[in-house]
């Protein structure tokens, strides 16, 4: 995620870093298109707190209906530390639909038994509490979200690492990854050498004097 976003800074988008959401297990890492969910603010007239009254009309399902392998939920929660987004049994489907993981503004519930899915997690934490039962409802799937605080689109590409979680536009996805790539490989090679003990000012950023050392070392490494 940082050589996304670091090589996303150069392409125009400032900071599409989702603040909020925190990696929930180390070493993980996904990345794929977003499937967007939506929520309000709760009110009573509109929404009762019954989690099971009418099971469709409850739209944290239909998001997951659309779920394709290897696709992103990104939900904007409001930040809401109170109600559970997703419990068990929606994430359980949500892996066997082939699902990548959530980006959530917000919170997950059965915690211990969605850890064993496998499934990535970018959350704010956790709660016992079921997804309507105190300040925020599903309003809308597929649309336009802020997550926290950055828009984004359904399709768009979400990066995940320990880090956190990065949204690159979809547009922007091809020229990104050759960026990316390009950036990758330089940084192998800078690692070594300032492991070696190399000049910092040398190696990184890969200065225009150490560029001929690092055209034979990429030759050296295409022909072993």
């Amino acid at each position: 995620s940082a050589t996304a976003a670091g090589e996303l800074s150069h392409m125009g988008i400032r900071n599409p870093h989702i603040r909020g959401p925190v990696a929930q297990q180390k070493g993980r890492s996904i990345a794929g298109p977003a499937l967007t969910l939506q929520f309000m603010p709760k009110r009573e007239d509109l929404h009762d707190a019954t989690e099971y009254a009418d099971p469709e009309k409850q739209l944290h399902r239909h998001v997951l209906y659309q779920v394709e392998r290897g696709d992103v939920v990104v939900v904007d929660a409001r930040a809401d530390m109170d109600s559970g987004i997703f419990g068990e049994m929606m994430l359980t489907y949500l892996a066997g639909r082939g699902g990548a993981g959530v980006v959530i503004d917000g919170c997950i519930r059965d915690s211990r038994k969605a850890m064993e899915l496998d499934l990535g997690y970018w959350v704010r934490g956790t709660t016992p509490n079921f997804h309507i039962q105190t300040n925020i409802v599903p309003f809308n799937v597929n649309a336009p979200v802020a997550c926290g605080g950055v828009l984004v689109m359904p399709g768009d590409i979400i990066v995940a690492d320990d880090d956190g979680a990065v949204c690159v536009p979809a547009g922007m996805a091809q020229a990104l990854l050759e960026r990316a790539s390009k950036h990758a490989e330089w940084e192998d090679f800078s690692r070594e050498k300032l492991a070696e003990g190399g000049d910092l000012r040398r190696y990184y950023p890969l200065s225009s004097e150490a560029e001929k050392e690092y055209r034979a070392w990429r030759l050296e490494r295409s022909s072993s």
